[in-house]
């Protein structure tokens, strides 16, 4: 059997089974069609197994049958068994359903912020329109290192990750206008420009990047994860494919849901750091290791554990708690 030639010519099918299996309210004519559907896919997935024991389109199959059955036997939700599916596979699948977009981000944010600090250190008179020689000193020197010193660890930590995540949110939540994220994005770059061509003429662009390194590889990454699902969303608006423009904005938005839940906790540690380890007297070396060990935690969740549960069937959509048990079994 050709896995791929069968799968085109029962994947209509299948699609109207996961349909029907995500209505809200469903009548008695879909309630015949459901059954009617599962019984066929359940043959189709058995002719499968009998050629591949494991393959992906089996995996997809017994995620979606899996998923129908629960409509019929209305298994109770376990909030462990919830919990574990969120965070083994619907948050790490949302995570890599944006892995492009946030590169993107990433490479966008870089080049924007090296050519502004560059335009400002090359041009003649331009580092002096942010202030004078005193106050451009006075920040190179003092307020941008005092800056992780001059609060209580708890009150810096908790005060760095509100805000933080409150400008994650605006990103996600205003995403859909398609103009909110390339601003606030640009807007962060230019920021970091700025700073970096003032430290420099200054002497101390060490100093910038020494204390922005142990926080700032997560927390700036989070914003990038953030940036992307506001996109993500805009993009699903615009480009909804099959779909009408409604569904797709409720399915990825649905999804993307998780990603801002995963911001939450990310922001959380990078204000940790920011708060607990920046500040602290020990080399360099040792508190950039921690903030690379942190990023290298989220990269490793997004890239491979996402891979592993998009494989395996899963969308991120924070509606489907109840296929966790499932997919963890097929992965």
């Amino acid at each position: 059997m050709d896995l791929d030639a069968y799968s085109a010519t029962h994947r209509d099918q299948w699609d109207e089974l996961d349909r029907l299996t995500r209505r809200r309210t469903t009548s008695g004519e879909d309630v015949d069609r459901l059954l009617t559907g599962y019984q066929s896919a359940a043959t189709d997935l058995a002719r499968i197994r009998g050629v591949a024991p494991r393959s992906a389109t089996g995996d997809r199959l017994s995620l979606r049958l899996y998923r129908a059955r629960l409509r019929f036997t209305g298994a109770p939700a376990d909030p462990l068994t919830m919990l574990t599916a969120f965070f083994a596979l619907q948050l790490p699948a949302a995570l890599y359903r944006i892995r492009w977009v946030t590169i993107w981000v990433t490479v966008a944010t870089v080049a924007i912020a090296v050519i502004t600090g560059v335009w400002i250190t090359e041009t003649p008179g331009a580092v002096a329109t942010f202030g004078t020689d005193a106050a451009l000193r006075q920040y190179a020197t003092q307020d941008f290192v005092d800056y992780y010193s001059d609060h209580g660890l708890g009150a810096f930590s908790a005060q760095v990750w509100t805000n933080n995540a409150f400008v994650a949110a605006r990103m996600v939540a205003f995403g859909i206008t398609g103009l909110f994220v390339p601003a606030a994005v640009g807007q962060n770059a230019l920021n970091l420009g700025v700073s970096g061509a003032i430290m420099h003429s200054q002497g101390r662009l060490g100093d910038f990047f020494l204390y922005i390194a142990p926080h700032g590889q997560l927390e700036l990454y989070s914003v990038f994860l953030a940036a992307a699902a506001g996109l993500m969303i805009f993009w699903s608006w615009v480009a909804p494919g099959q779909r009408t423009r409604a569904q797709a904005l409720a399915e990825d938005g649905r999804a993307l849901i998780a990603v801002a839940i995963g911001l939450v906790l990310t922001l959380l540690l990078s204000g940790i750091i920011e708060g607990t380890v920046t500040r602290q007297d020990w080399p360099w070396p040792v508190k950039i290791g921690i903030g690379t060990v942190a990023l290298a935690a989220v990269l490793t969740y997004q890239w491979v554990l996402g891979r592993r549960a998009y494989r395996a069937g899963e969308r991120g959509d924070v509606e489907e708690f109840d296929r966790g048990t499932a997919a963890i079994v097929a992965g």
